[in-house]
């Protein structure tokens, strides 16, 4: 793998995890909704908000944030939920 801003992993799952966030605000689909379409429609283990609960909310907003200014990708903008539950102290699984 050649250098470049991220990890592979990081740059393939966090613009998921990202716009399930957006589609969640934007009152598209409900979180459980959104997780069970990515787990039968995708044949993902768990859905994109699921694995931000794991990893992490405030994980994944530094990752949208670290990524959006080292590339200044739009995809890597962070999605208001992730920015007001990460104020708010709502972590995750490890809150």
């Amino acid at each position: 793998v050649k250098e470049g801003p991220g990890f592979v992993v990081n740059r393939i799952l966090v613009p998921g995890i990202n716009e399930a966030a957006f589609i969640f605000y934007e009152g598209l689909a409900s979180a459980a909704d959104i997780d069970t379409a990515m787990k039968l429609g995708a044949g993902w283990p768990m859905g994109p908000l699921q694995l931000a609960d794991l990893v992490g909310i405030d994980i994944a907003l530094e990752v949208c944030n670290t990524l959006y200014e080292e590339t200044g990708d739009s995809k890597y903008r962070p999605a208001p939920p992730l920015k007001q539950y990460e104020r708010a102290g709502w972590l995750g699984m490890k809150t």
